[in-house]
């Protein structure tokens, strides 16, 4: 029998919500961007308003300063 090898994708890993968490609390490394980016994504699925307070405090801090937007099927954060 032959060995089977797997191969690493050409194209970007798809996020997930681990993943995007795991950036922002900076237990993987990665960018200014990378976290932007996490956020959106956490933004873009909803799932920012139902996490801990800070993660939707940040992420309405991002939407108001224009780094992050809000997507129109989502609700808004409030404290």
């Amino acid at each position: 029998m032959s060995k089977m090898i797997q191969l690493e994708l050409p194209f970007p890993k798809q996020m997930t919500t681990i993943d995007a968490i795991d950036i922002i609390d900076g237990f993987v490394a990665g960018s200014a961007q990378d976290v932007i980016d996490a956020y959106q994504y956490l933004i873009d699925t909803g799932i920012v308003w139902n996490l801990q307070g800070r993660y939707g405090r940040q992420a309405q801090h991002l939407i108001e300063v224009g780094l992050c937007t809000n997507s129109t099927n989502n609700q808004t954060y409030s404290c």
